[in-house]
């Protein structure tokens, strides 16, 4: 009875969520409604890039030309309608990501390395299919798929065979979720192409742009994490545009005059970034001085204040991290590390009152349970 009831359950569930994906025009189980996705988006994106690095405030315009790129590929998507937005994430590594309802985002990072237009529209059409095609969604659906499969079979056997079924069942679903997380790549990658085609672009772009990740693994780390760079994605890409004259538009010169600024900003980054692996490694002092120099070249970067403040902490100079937390604070009072640090240190000293209001503003910006108990600790 209970494997009938199982397989009644599984039957429904098959009515009830077959649909067909707006790329690809395959039939897939959909457990999740398009009004669910973007309510997803919506709702974790602000938390996704808090925990990304926080957002690369200093140039406006920058953004809104990654915007502009972003929503001219969007615009030749299967789901033209969903709620886009586009993010510039302040880390120095080459990394891109997309949430459910079309929410992207992309490291400072990556748009330094990158040489030309096609390959910024690149890597935001690869993005914008995962987000269209319901790569996010699916992933989510089908984690929810092998728990109910696992459970219910689990729930038909015998007693004495429970756990190895749910053992079973639950390897075979990380197997399945590494094939998929491939095929989503290639999906991207292909689709991705089809849209820069139609936005009037050089296809090229996207061969280039994986053949800067594969030759660079050590700085692509956070795109390699979840897009495996490959000579095979190189040549999957070129045989994808082998049929298509290659005369779209590169954009060199109009990407070099969007992003000069940041260009002339790299080595104040690359200070910061050499101040960050020091204090790792334990060597405040060093990071320190690397800190102070990247503030010297660009001193309304909070980051960098960020960092002042971390060593001081390491080398006990209490009331020089304190005013250095107030400086990264002043300068940028929208991510939540800034906000919790502070919080710790007013709470070392003993000052409560303000230890509570910023563990409760650093909560506000991201709830994590370090705030949660922070705050509750020092509540009066």
């Amino acid at each position: 009875m209970k494997a009938l009831f199982f397989s009644l359950s599984v039957f429904v569930l098959l009515l009830m969520g077959c649909a067909t994906n707006p790329v690809t025009g395959r039939s897939e189980l959909q457990l999740i409604s398009e009004q669910q996705e973007i309510a997803i988006g919506t709702e974790q994106y602000p938390y996704q890039i808090q925990m990304a690095g926080g957002e690369y405030r200093l140039e406006p315009e920058l953004t809104a030309y990654v915007r502009e790129i972003g929503r001219k590929m969007a615009e030749q998507s299967e789901r033209p309608h969903l709620p886009y937005e586009f993010t510039i994430i302040n880390d120095s590594s080459w990394n891109a990501w997309a949430m459910p309802g079309g929410k992207i985002a992309i490291n400072r990072g990556l748009l330094e390395a990158m040489r030309n237009e096609s390959e910024l529209a690149a890597v935001l059409a690869h993005e914008i299919v995962h987000a269209v095609a319901r790569h996010s969604a699916q992933q989510m659906e089908r984690g929810m798929w092998m728990q109910a499969g696992v459970a219910g079979l689990t729930m038909a056997v015998e007693a004495d065979l429970q756990n190895m079924v749910y053992q079973t069942g639950s390897l075979a679903a990380g197997i399945t979720q590494l094939s998929y997380s491939r095929n989503a790549e290639s999906e991207a990658d292909y689709y991705g192409i089809q849209y820069m085609l139609r936005a009037g672009y050089d296809g090229s772009g996207a061969v280039t742009l994986q053949e800067m990740f594969a030759d660079n693994k050590e700085s692509s780390g956070g795109w390699l994490a979840s897009h495996p760079a490959s000579i095979q994605r190189v040549r999957s890409n070129r045989n994808t545009l082998q049929d298509h004259l290659q005369d779209g538009y590169r954009g060199e010169a109009e990407y070099r005059i969007r992003t000069r600024t940041l260009r002339e900003r790299t080595p104040a980054y690359e200070l910061y970034d050499q101040g960050v692996e020091a204090l790792t490694d334990d060597r405040a002092q060093e990071a320190l001085e690397l800190s102070l120099r990247a503030r010297q070249l660009l001193p309304q970067e909070a980051l960098f204040y960020g960092l002042s403040a971390q060593a001081h902490e390491k080398l006990n100079q209490t009331d020089a991290a304190l005013q250095a937390w107030n400086q990264a604070i002043e300068r940028n009072g929208e991510w939540f590390l800034f906000w919790l640090k502070r919080a710790q240190l007013h709470e070392k000293m003993g000052q409560r009152t303000k230890a509570t209001a910023d563990y409760r503003r650093s909560y506000d910006l991201l709830p994590t349970e370090t705030a949660k108990i922070g705050f509750q600790r020092t509540f009066r």
